[in-house]
Order: structure tokens, then C-alpha cells, then sequence
């Protein structure tokens, strides 16, 4: 029986998680959006653990700002986007690469997904997702560089992954998320239990991550536009009619963002 890969959230700052994955019986690790240099290190003393490779999924200063620090300590690869000018990264990749971390014995695909920046990059595999800041926890990223059309066509090719998938994504968003979402879609029954439990989760100090694709699918509005519900109530708040999804959630990403 193959041993198992844990995933474990670092938190950062006030409301990120760097995630720090070790296989049983192996001291190397694998580390995702390494923000804050000091959490990383003060873990990997803790647990006894060898740096071994860095995952970045963008350029933002919260999920690159620990890379000069760590490489100092260790000098190990970095994998991230291509087309994002990160300083560090050893091995620029875009979708239809795959990357083999020999800590895990796992093999990671590499997806496009445009729209919270420009050259956001995910990693998937084994039933993982490390999307950084795209596909949230009942939310998705802001558009700080991309449109609607490319921030929806990147959640749609996440929500074509198997709904097993466990999404981990890079922020404790989940509470509030979920309390938009219930704006946008106040009858679905399962949105109001996730928001329930979440509540409970916070409640407790818990983290409320990894969620699933299959949660994700029922209850976040930014993987719903399709949906006749979400569709009727983006239209009530914006005052007109909506043409076709990509319209919907550019008006839920609006309504999202005046808070």
C-alpha cells in the first residue's frame, strides 16, 4: 500500500495558507505560495522536514514574498507561470506541462487559468488542486488583470475536473464567501448546511479548507452562472436582462466586489 501524502495549511499573514505537502516516511517537502518566508521555516523545524521544491501559482507579493528567504536557506527549484516575471522561479511552466516531484511520487498537470492575474497558472493531480487565487472556497479571485470572459472560462475548465477533486485554495475566505453566496442563491439547501458547518468550523478556530469540486459545484455562485436562480437574482440586482453566463458572472463578480 502506497504510503500517504499529507497537506497541511501554513497560515500566513491574517488570512493565507501556504500548504506544505510530505509523503509518510519521506523528510522532503513540497511547498505552495510560500508568501512569508518565517511560518515555512518555523514548520519545517517543527515537523522535521527538508525543503524540497516551491510551487507559485502567481506573482502577488502574498504568495512570492518568502522565495528569497527560503532559497537563502535551501537552494531547491521553483516551478511557476511562464508568462509572470517572478524572481526565483527556475522553471517556468503553461498548460500542458506536468512536473514529476519526486518527494511525493507524484505527477502535477499544469492549467491556464487567467483572471486574477494574467498569467495565473493551477497544479492538479492525484485529486489535488493548488489553484492559488482563482477558484475559492464558495468565491473565486478578484480581476485584477483579466476579464470576465477569461476568469470564467478558467472556473469552467476547474469545474470540468472530477468532483472529487480537493481544492486547495490560498485564503480563509470561505466564511464570508459563503455569506455572499447565500445572497445570490438564498434556497439552495445545500449552500445554507456548507454555511452552517462553516460557521461552526470558525466558530472552533478550524480551517475550513481543503472543500471539493462537488461542493463547489452546489453551492459557489462563480460555478453556477448557469443556473436559472443565480441568473434571476443577478438580474433583479442589476436592473436588466443577462444574455448568457459570462454575463451572469461578471454581474455577481460586480455585485461581490461593492461589498
Amino acid at each position: 500500500m502506497a504510503s500517504m501524502i499529507h497537506v497541511k495549511p501554513v497560515p500566513a499573514f491574517n488570512d493565507n495558507y501556504i500548504w506544505l505537502l510530505h509523503r509518510d516516511g519521506d523528510k522532503r517537502c513540497v511547498v505552495v505560495d510560500p508568501g512569508d518566508a518565517r511560518p515555512v521555516l518555523q514548520a519545517l523545524d517543527e515537523q522535521g522536514l527538508a525543503l524540497d521544491v516551491i510551487l507559485i501559482t502567481h506573482h502577488h507579493p502574498d504568495h512570492t514574498g518568502g522565495l528569497g528567504a527560503l532559497l537563502e536557506h535551501r537552494d531547491v527549484p521553483v516551478y511557476g507561470p511562464a508568462s509572470e516575471a517572478i524572481r526565483g522561479v527556475s522553471h517556468p511552466l503553461r498548460e500542458g506541462d506536468t512536473i514529476f516531484l519526486d518527494a511525493l511520487d507524484l505527477e502535477l498537470g499544469v492549467l491556464d487559468v487567467p483572471g486574477h492575474t494574467a498569467g495565473h497558472i493551477a497544479f492538479y493531480g492525484d485529486n489535488m488542486l493548488f489553484c492559488g487565487d482563482t477558484l475559492f472556497a464558495g468565491g473565486c479571485g478578484r480581476l485584477f488583470e483579466g476579464t470576465p470572459a477569461q476568469m470564467h472560462h478558467s472556473l469552467e475548465k476547474l469545474a470540468a475536473l472530477p468532483e472529487s477533486t480537493r481544492v486547495y485554495c490560498a485564503h480563509e475566505y470561505t466564511l464570508a464567501n459563503l455569506r455572499f453566496a447565500l445572497k445570490v442563491d438564498p434556497d439552495n439547501a445545500a449552500l445554507q448546511e456548507r454555511l452552517r458547518l462553516v460557521e461552526h468550523q470558525r466558530d472552533s478556530g478550524e480551517c475550513t479548507l481543503p472543500s471539493t469540486l462537488e461542493q463547489e459545484l452546489k453551492t459557489n455562485p462563480f460555478l453556477r452562472s448557469g443556473d436559472i436562480n443565480v441568473k434571476q437574482r443577478a438580474e433583479s440586482k442589476t436592473g436588466h436582462r443577462l444574455n448568457g453566463p459570462v454575463d451572469v458572472f461578471a454581474a455577481v463578480r460586480a455585485w461581490k466586489d461593492a461589498g
